[in-house]
């Protein structure tokens, strides 16, 4: 059967100063990983599968362009992101019945982590059509294994909620998980993710790392409180943000119930044992069935 969507032959691109010949690839859906920052973090394959594939669909299309062009390479784009998905994804899904090259990236990294895509990868493998990665750079990893956290067990979150109240729930949700947790964060956020992450998550070793790949990185080590206390007197950094948090541990989980257990001890001298609880679980982010609990303990070692 004759492919409509077949791309002419020879597909090229430009590195080091010469132009190469990519060959030509299967029909199917192929998910690339492109550099996060620098643009020299991506694979020869990524380069080959770019060029000669018949569309790249692209969550932003001038930063995917940026990287097309610096590489010489001429495929059309297509723009699929969370407003046009629902729309775009049929027709996606149509050019590939008719054997098209799809490449799917994400404005940096790899794709499907914390942006589209994972909708059109599961409609693509249910009609039947190969799907097929291309490794190379992720924010995730990258931040993970310069951090000097723990990396054999880790937890990806993305992005936490917006407002406090929501965010520390959440984080005492992850409070035992025995991981490193990866958050991204938006800079004019940071400092005050950090002091949530105290008060529901307790005193940890920690990372932020900005910018990585790039001209600027930087990797700020140190403990949660400490750099909580630091970015609540500066300037919001700027860049691209990944904030890691160790792992839990016997010492921490102790010294979380002993600071829990103080704020319920000042509470309940100006408070009822309800009102006192309701005061601690909105400081801390724990869980307010918790904290009554625990204050009910209290209560009850100390006579009344």
């Amino acid at each position: 059967m004759p492919d409509d969507h077949a791309s002419p032959a020879p597909f090229t691109y430009a590195a080091f100063g010469l132009r190469a010949e990519a060959e030509q690839i299967a029909p199917g859906l192929y998910l690339v990983a492109t550099p996060i920052g620098n643009l020299r973090d991506i694979t020869f394959r990524a380069l080959e599968t770019l060029a000669a594939a018949d569309a790249v669909i692209a969550e932003d299309t001038r930063v995917t362009r940026t990287l097309l062009a610096h590489y010489g390479i001429s495929t059309p784009l297509v723009a699929y992101h969370e407003h046009n998905a629902r729309v775009m994804r049929p027709h996606l899904l149509a050019r590939l019945k008719e054997g098209a090259r799809l490449a799917l990236v994400s404005d940096a990294g790899t794709p499907l982590v914390s942006d589209p895509g994972y909708k059109l990868v599961q409609e693509s493998l249910i009609a039947g059509f190969k799907v097929t990665a291309v490794p190379g750079p992720s924010a995730v990893l990258t931040a993970l294994v310069v951090a000097g956290l723990p990396t054999d067990r880790f937890f990806f979150e993305g992005f936490l909620p917006q407002k406090s109240g929501p965010r520390r729930a959440r984080l005492a949700e992850l409070v035992h998980v025995p991981g490193t947790l990866v958050f991204f964060e938006s800079p004019r956020r940071l400092a005050d993710t950090l002091q949530d992450c105290v008060a529901a998550l307790g005193d940890r070793e920690a990372a932020i790392a900005r910018e990585l790949t790039k001209l600027y990185e930087t990797v700020r080590r140190g403990w949660l409180a400490d750099l909580a206390q630091a970015l609540a007197q500066e300037e919001p950094p700027k860049g691209e943000i990944v904030l890691l948090v160790a792992p839990p541990t016997g010492d921490a989980k102790a010294g979380r119930e002993e600071e829990i257990d103080a704020q319920l001890e000042a509470a309940l001298a100006a408070h009822s044992l309800r009102d006192a609880a309701d005061v601690v679980a909105a400081a801390t982010g724990q869980p307010r069935r918790q904290v009554y609990a625990r204050a009910l303990k209290l209560v009850a070692e100390r006579g009344g």
